[in-house]
């Protein structure tokens, strides 16, 4: 039963999460990697209202992924450096708790575009969207060193009926149309170095 609460907090909080307008990133090396800005987001999205359950599990599942340590049950944390991109799973019965991160260099060779993704679904896939689901993103500014919440670029995010996935390989995101028997229409929003379109 707790780890359902968890779920459900994780999924209520996700809301104040991407309330944060400005966040300030820190990094080592030459550029800052998909671990950098992950952690600059998990660090800057604690919320009072909601309390640091949710954050703490996912900064848990990180750290545990960090020191070789294994996940506690039903969660699952990926960290894909090469692709630049963070996937947190969280599994309790038939529910699916999923939050995606992942950033694009742009053309400018000026800014980063880092995305969080939050899509709570049933383990068969279709999805329970809430009023936090979705995707939002902040632009990286690479003299500044910090990420400036805004719009989509190109495109505005649809919540009902509508699920997206972050790109495991290549640059587009995939966007999947539902109705109540299922998917119904596969599409991509396609990356262009400053903004996406269909």
């Amino acid at each position: 039963m707790r780890r359902l609460s968890l779920a459900l907090i994780i999924a209520c909080c996700t809301l104040a999460l991407a309330a944060q307008d400005v966040i300030k990133v820190n990094y080592k090396g030459a550029k800052p990697t998909i671990s950098d800005f992950a952690w600059a987001f998990l660090n800057a999205s604690d919320d009072e209202e909601c309390g640091s359950e949710p954050i703490t599990a996912f900064k848990t599942a990180w750290v545990a992924e960090k020191s070789g340590k294994p996940q506690e049950d039903g969660v699952l944390l990926t960290i894909d450096e090469q692709n630049g991109l963070v996937r947190y799973e969280y599994r309790y019965d038939d529910v699916v708790i999923r939050m995606e991160m992942c950033y694009w260099n742009e053309s400018d060779g000026k800014h980063k575009l880092f995305a969080f993704n939050n899509m709570a679904s049933l383990a068969e896939g279709k999805p329970v969207v809430t009023e936090t689901s979705g995707l939002n993103f902040w632009r990286y500014d690479n003299a500044t060193k910090k990420m400036t919440y805004i719009n989509p670029p190109g495109f505005e995010v649809e919540y009902i009926n509508t699920t997206y996935a972050l790109p495991w390989e290549g640059k587009n995101i995939g966007v999947t149309k539902w109705d109540d028997d299922g998917p119904t229409e596969q599409l991509e929003l396609k990356w262009n170095g400053r903004r996406f379109s269909f």
